[in-house]
């Protein structure tokens, strides 16, 4: 059996799709609040020879869970995180999670992401403002006011590290656990006036790219040494005319 050949192979299969999630980030480099996708590999050990020969994994995506660079909008409907923390806003079944702050009013006064989803307070529901009351004015906690009058707040939730987040749109999540409501705000809180980029390096990505190449260059060419060996092994073992 030749298992370098077969070894190769699954490599490949797994660089393939490590190209694929490097090239779907480097395409989000400019997407406001996009979390990178990185791709997490596993040995698979095979029995069936007589020797234990080890196989990669096609690779499992995970989302990253870096901070983005921050950048002052003066916008106020701008909202950016510091520290830890999710913005959340109405899915489809379920809160759907962002660090995308990007917010705007429609004529209604319902507070919305750039995609038009209805933005949620701590509680889970939509946060409506008066869009006849003038420019909100939003504090560290996510309190919201008009003028002298509490309109509403703005719901920071926590996600577990333990769950398992599956990517919605462009920069939203969906956690299998519900978020936590943030509780403190000396740590985490919320900047009127800013918003957080994509947290993709495109440096960083562009050196796994290239690595990812001559990886996946390397395993072909084993993939065409071993073919090559089989193929001598055929005519000189094989039965001579």
């Amino acid at each position: 059996m030749q298992s370098s050949l077969y070894v190769s192979l699954s490599a490949q299969v797994a660089m393939e799709k490590r190209l694929s999630t490097i090239a779907n980030n480097v395409a989000n480099i400019n997407t406001g609040g996009f979390r990178a996708d990185e791709v997490k590999f596993e040995e698979i050990l095979s029995l069936a020879a007589k020797e234990n020969v080890s196989f990669a994994s096609s690779g499992q995506n995970f989302v990253s869970r870096r901070t983005g660079p921050v950048s002052k909008t003066d916008n106020p409907l701008d909202v950016a995180i510091q520290g830890e923390g999710w913005f959340a806003f109405t899915g489809p079944s379920g809160p759907v999670y962002t660090r995308d702050g990007r917010f705007k009013m429609n004529e209604n006064g319902d507070l919305q992401t750039v995609e038009g989803f209805q933005v949620l307070d701590a509680g889970g529901a939509p946060i409506a403002l008066d869009p006849m009351a003038g420019t909100p004015t939003i504090s560290r906690d996510g309190t919201i006011f008009q003028g002298a009058n509490q309109v509403g707040a703005i719901g920071l939730f926590n996600l577990s590290p333990d769950a398992k987040l599956t990517r919605y749109g462009n920069s939203g999540v969906i956690s299998n656990i519900p978020g936590a409501v943030v509780q403190d705000f000396n740590s985490n809180g919320i900047q009127q006036g800013y918003s957080e980029g994509s947290n993709v390096n495109p440096v960083l990505e562009m050196t796994k790219m290239i690595a990812v190449q001559r990886s996946f260059e390397s395993a072909a060419t084993t993939i065409q040494e071993s073919e090559s060996t089989l193929t001598d092994a055929i005519k000189t073992l094989g039965p001579s005319t």
